[in-house]
């Protein structure tokens, strides 16, 4: 028999995404079910699973929990997580993703959206958090719901997404490898691509919950040795998902890995020539997203990672240009999530109306990459992340000279009087303090990246933990 402990807490940066079984199961998910279903935000629920081994039966103990406050249940199964925010709003209901996103296959979870298509916001989870543990009295037999599998949801949110894809002028027929990564997209993102006018060449498209091939983030450590993979001469980019494809990134042969911030920056100039708005980043974006902003004439705000949904909310789609932070985009023409598949289309419509290659394009709309680095540090043992994090927050308030500004949203971000910028935070995903650093020239990466490894080595060291994982990008 299964035992749930109370957890303190369950959502993170984006959504809830825990350890199976330790952390969550079935019971757990039964619980969350019942708490969403007592709050009565529609009468209905859309779900989707990715590909990790534990998305059916996690499926099926939250939508138990839906059913029996009365919501009816409509089960579209192995599908990328926007869809489920896509039809959250095309039937005004609730849309979930069983999903840990880019996380490693021992964890599970959930991202939820509300009836227009937006994630939870944060008060919303805290009330769902504090009535998971409450007893939540059950509707009478008169007024269950009921389940359907409607698999079918999938075509209708393909089809909907290539008409507002619009019209494709096309000017070359490119080959564009697109790797799955064993995740929710095999059966879609290829379609939408071909559909497009480009020639798919996928990668990894089975569904795999082990996720043999590599890790489900798409980072420049796991993904740059597709620079070397060059299928025909006519091959435009290599694009990636994460496990649930509401993220994308994009590999090119002339520039390798492609940080997301450029990717950000492209997207902003093309959506900028049809709708003006605030742009929203994360506040691990950099410059170049604000030499954007400058050369159209908007303005630019930062806003804590995972949650810039919160602040589109808030301004109003209308009042929005775009809103993304590294990996993922928020078009407001399409819809008001997060969805890698739209990007892909998008990307893939700019280079096959352009002609060029994905570096091409970048060159032509003159879209820099400044030098940077993105390093994790995985802590052993875990509870001594919170020391170590204040410790190095404390020493680079000065260790790198004076900031002249200092942003706390989401972590410490120090900025500097040569444009140079450090940010610390720890992860909301997963056990892992994260540093994210820019600089105009890479004499000054150095000096800051030598600085900060140095820096955490011995802090980790005089608080007797060790550093256990490090990634890259």
């Amino acid at each position: 028999m299964l035992v749930v402990l109370k957890i303190l807490k369950l959502f993170g940066t984006a959504g809830i995404r825990l350890k199976y079984p330790d952390e969550i199961n079935p019971s757990l998910a039964y619980k969350i079910g019942l708490a969403i279903g007592s709050l009565k935000l529609s009468n209905k629920s859309i779900i989707v699973r990715d590909s990790r081994n534990t998305g059916q039966i996690l499926s099926l103990s939250i939508a138990l929990g839906l059913i029996a406050m009365g919501i009816d249940v409509y089960d579209i199964g192995l599908a990328p997580t926007p869809v489920a925010a896509y039809h959250a709003r095309k039937k005004g209901g609730i849309g979930i993703s069983v999903t840990a996103s880019h996380n490693p296959p021992e964890y599970n979870g959930f991202k939820f959206y509300d009836i227009e298509g937006f994630e939870f916001t944060r008060n919303l989870e805290r009330i769902i958090e504090e009535r998971v543990d409450s007893d939540i009295k059950l509707n009478d037999w008169r007024n269950i719901g009921r389940f359907r599998e409607e698999q079918e949801l999938l075509e209708e949110y393909i089809e909907n997404l290539l008409i507002n894809i619009g019209e494709v002028r096309r000017n070359w027929e490119p080959y564009i490898i697109i790797d799955i990564g064993n995740g929710s997209a095999g059966h879609v993102t290829p379609r939408v691509l071909k559909a497009i006018g480009c020639k798919p060449i996928v990668l990894n498209a089975n569904p795999d919950g082990f996720f043999p091939t590599r890790p489900p983030e798409p980072r420049k450590d796991v993904l740059e040795t597709y620079v070397n993979l060059r299928i025909h001469r006519d091959t435009a980019a290599v694009l990636a998902h994460d496990g649930d494809a509401d993220r994308l990134a994009a590999i090119d042969y002339k520039y390798g890995f492609i940080k997301q911030d450029r990717l950000i920056a492209l997207f902003a100039t093309e959506i900028l020539e049809r709708r003006r708005g605030v742009i929203i980043v994360s506040v691990d974006t950099g410059r170049v997203v604000d030499e954007i902003a400058e050369r159209y004439g908007v303005k630019i705000e930062r806003y804590a990672l995972g949650k810039t949904h919160e602040r589109v909310k808030e301004l109003g789609l209308n009042n929005v240009a775009l809103a993304a932070e590294p990996w993922k985009l928020i078009d407001p023409a399409w819809g008001p999530w997060v969805d890698g598949v739209w990007e892909a289309a998008l990307l893939t419509k700019i280079i096959v109306e352009s002609g060029k290659t994905l570096s091409e394009v970048l060159d032509e709309r003159r879209i820099r990459e400044y030098p940077w680095f993105r390093v994790s540090y995985l802590i052993d043992p875990y509870e001594k992340r919170n020391v170590i994090y204040e410790n190095i927050v404390e020493e680079l308030k000065v260790k790198l000279g004076e900031p002249v500004r200092i942003i706390d949203i989401d972590g410490y971000r120090f900025e500097y009087p040569d444009e140079s910028w450090i940010l610390i935070r720890m992860s909301g995903t997963e056990p892992k303090i994260r540093i994210y650093s820019e600089a105009l020239s890479i004499d000054r990466l150095r000096e800051i990246s030598s600085t900060v490894d140095k820096l955490f080595l011995d802090i980790v060291k005089k608080n007797n933990a060790r550093i256990v994982e490090k990634t890259i990008g």
